[in-house]
């Protein structure tokens, strides 16, 4: 069962029931998948999405968490290059990531959770680089425009409490400053003296 589906260029990576992940080649799709993988996240994914250059991917869960991952059939570069965060947290309360979208001229990466948070993330260098203001519900869905000037987001409550009272469902346009979406250099160690 496939819970999340992205694609970039030739590249597309299915997150699927028991932490599998699958990746694709559409020039060969006959010949199925490329790479069938395990997930580094512990809990059920719920979103993914390629990177713009094809080279990692992204990966949401229930759990609060992203994993990202790289893109070669060179199990130890795999290995070693990946890792996991946690996100979309108050205090002691973990919230969902539902959604993530990449930068298309940066390759840094938006998520969106059921805390209504929304943040940017720099992926090759592990940092977060900007949080916007929360919104009034869960974050459904997210999209960089094509020039990545704006970022859509769709706040729309995802039952996560069941059914209650909520605000209604809304569509926001962010302007996008690019000291939001540029990675930042990386500083290297001082040497000691």
């Amino acid at each position: 069962k496939a819970y999340a589906l992205s694609v970039s260029g030739h590249a597309v990576v299915a997150a699927a029931a028991s932490q599998a992940v699958w990746v694709f080649d559409l020039r060969r799709m006959a010949s199925g998948p490329v790479q069938q993988r395990g997930s580094s996240l512990k809990y059920q994914s719920r979103c993914v999405a390629v990177s713009p250059d094809q080279t990692f991917f992204a990966m949401g869960s229930i759990e609060g968490r992203v994993a990202v991952e790289y893109l070669t059939e060179d199990v130890e570069v795999q290995r070693k290059k990946k890792y996991a965060f946690k996100c979309h947290r108050k205090g002691d309360v973990i919230y969902p990531v539902n959604a993530i979208a990449f930068h298309p001229g940066f390759g840094t990466f938006a998520t969106g959770g059921c805390d209504g948070g929304v943040s940017i993330w720099d992926g090759a260098n592990k940092k977060r680089l900007a949080a916007l203001r929360p919104f009034p519900t869960s974050v459904a869905s997210l999209a960089f425009s094509h020039d990545g000037a704006l970022l859509a987001v769709a706040s729309s409550y995802t039952f996560e409490q069941g059914e209650i009272e909520h605000p209604a469902d809304e569509i926001y346009i962010h302007t996008v400053q690019q000291s939001d979406v540029r990675p930042k250099a990386r500083t290297k160690p001082k040497a000691e003296a």
